[in-house]
């Protein structure tokens, strides 16, 4: 049997009655029916234009922070709209696409079907890749090579498009400045020599208030931020220190007598009843900002991880694997809290690469 026969065949034996069926083009190569087919494959060119547009403004468009103000600003702020704007007109114009072929090069076809429960048999099975042949051949789209070529370049691009954003932010290198790399470092280090103070926000940027014992109540938390006296008077240094995922720590002051199982290395790491761990959970990164003094354990409201204070707050509930990172902090002369060194491990949920030292 021909497939032309395969496809009648199978349309019979699945019941289905071709009331009416009409080519939209009887006679083909006219001029409306090439023109229709033109419009279908500009709408997938330009989808395909559309896609290539952002892939290429995802890579190399300017995406790094610009404060308000500052030269380059506005191209950094259009960032998100045009990476947006571009990936979602891809999948509007291929849309259209398929919409525009469908109307205007499909036949117009009514048909009617019994409908029966129950699986097809090995005869229906067979006969189905025929029946699906013959429809490609009655809709034309077998023949018009201009709408299979864009319509393969507009799936092509758009799908490289879809796997730049979900692979996009897991390839760049977090190495490539080596020593200076951000993941290896956070903005309690000490660098040249500066002192790296505890400061609490206030709520006023230019206000620095800087935290002394005497400033916290015992069995109370408070959140605080790194300080460099280089910052007095730059509100973008300042502003950077608090916005920083890495940089927030809160300070609690156990109550006096409190027993704690320092862990081995970092018995130092407090000074006296004060200690200082990373705010950010060791799960997904939430902020750690619940402190229930009666029972010392640190809580993170976002997925009830718990960490236990008076054991080097290791996780004693939830899904945190990795105890809260301490930060050294001492007394100077002033009287002040600061910090001795930066984190000896890593701060948040990822980057465990990087080596554990005291």
């Amino acid at each position: 049997m021909s497939p032309e026969q395969l496809a009648r065949l199978a349309g019979e034996l699945d019941e289905v009655e071709v009331v009416h069926n009409t080519p939209k083009f009887p006679i083909a190569g006219t001029r409306a029916e090439k023109r229709a087919e033109r419009t279908v494959a500009l709408w997938f060119v330009i989808s395909a234009l559309s896609g290539l547009a952002f892939v290429i403004a995802f890579i190399w468009w300017p995406w790094e922070y610009v404060n308000v103000g500052e030269p380059g600003y506005t191209i950094y702020s259009m960032y998100t709209p045009v990476i947006g704007f571009t990936f979602g007109f891809a999948i509007l114009a291929m849309g259209i696409a398929v919409i525009q072929a469908v109307k205007k090069l499909f036949p117009d076809e009514v048909s009617i079907q019994q409908r029966h429960d129950g699986p097809s048999d090995e005869l229906d099975r067979r006969t189905l890749v025929a029946q699906l042949t013959d429809a490609g051949n009655g809709t034309t789209l077998g023949r018009r090579k201009l709408i299979i070529r864009s319509a393969g370049l507009a799936a092509t691009v758009v799908g490289i498009g879809t796997g730049v954003v979900a692979l996009g932010g897991i390839i760049r290198n977090p190495w490539a400045e080596g020593d200076e790399a951000p993941l290896w470092h956070t903005g309690w280090r000490p660098e040249n020599g500066e002192t790296v103070y505890l400061r609490t926000d206030t709520g006023i940027l230019s206000e620095i208030a800087r935290v002394r014992p005497e400033d916290m109540e015992p069995g109370s938390m408070m959140t605080v931020f790194p300080y460099r006296e280089s910052e007095r008077g730059h509100e973008e240094e300042l502003l950077h220190a608090q916005r920083a995922s890495d940089a927030p720590v809160m300070l609690i002051r156990l109550r006096p007598g409190t027993v704690v199982n320092a862990r081995p290395g970092q018995e130092d790491f407090n000074h006296g009843d004060f200690y200082a761990w990373s705010k950010v959970c060791t799960h997904v990164g939430c902020p750690t900002s619940l402190y229930q003094a009666q029972d010392n354990r640190i809580l993170c409201p976002c997925h009830q991880s718990q960490f236990l204070a008076t054991e080097d707050a290791r996780p004693v509930f939830g899904p945190a694997a990795r105890p809260l990172p301490q930060l050294p902090i001492t007394v100077n002369d002033e009287g002040y809290f600061v910090a001795v060194s930066d984190f000896v491990e890593p701060v948040g949920p990822a980057f465990w690469e990087r080596p554990k030292t005291t």
